[in-house]
């Protein structure tokens, strides 16, 4: 069976909204690198992003050249020891809060159901308030 675009949707706006927590404390590339917890749960998460931008491009949702997030995912994932640090960090903090801030207004302006999506992800994530929380404000 088939996710429908709005899962996918929800799937890159939770793991940016992780993202963003992740990062928040870190001043440079260095300093996140080093912070191995945060360091592997970003990449991880934009693994997620990656993934979940492929499947909307395969549904034709979003501009071909969203295809660069797919590439960036598959350099992560199967050349992991070679990441670069100053390339996650510009990724983060340049380029993910245009992408989504797109996607927001995709789904208002294409009038995207998002609820069932949301309410899945509400279950999935019961055991996480933040979550919750920014699924309340999504």
């Amino acid at each position: 069976m088939s996710r429908s675009s709005a899962f996918y949707l929800v799937d890159i706006f939770i793991a940016a909204d992780k993202i963003k927590r992740y990062t928040q404390s870190f001043s440079d590339a260095k300093s996140f690198l080093y912070s191995e917890i945060e360091w592997d749960a970003t990449v991880r998460e934009l693994e997620i992003i990656g993934e979940a931008t492929k499947h909307l491009l395969q549904d034709e949702m979003i501009d071909p050249r969203h295809r660069i997030i797919v590439d960036f995912r598959n350099h992560i994932v199967h050349a992991y020891f070679g990441i670069d640090e100053q390339i996650v960090w510009e990724v983060v903090h340049q380029f993910l809060d245009p992408f989504i801030a797109e996607l927001h207004l995709l789904v208002a302006e294409q009038g995207i159901d998002l609820s069932k999506a949301i309410d899945r992800a509400r279950d999935d994530y019961h055991y996480s308030g933040k979550i919750l929380e920014f699924l309340n404000t999504l």
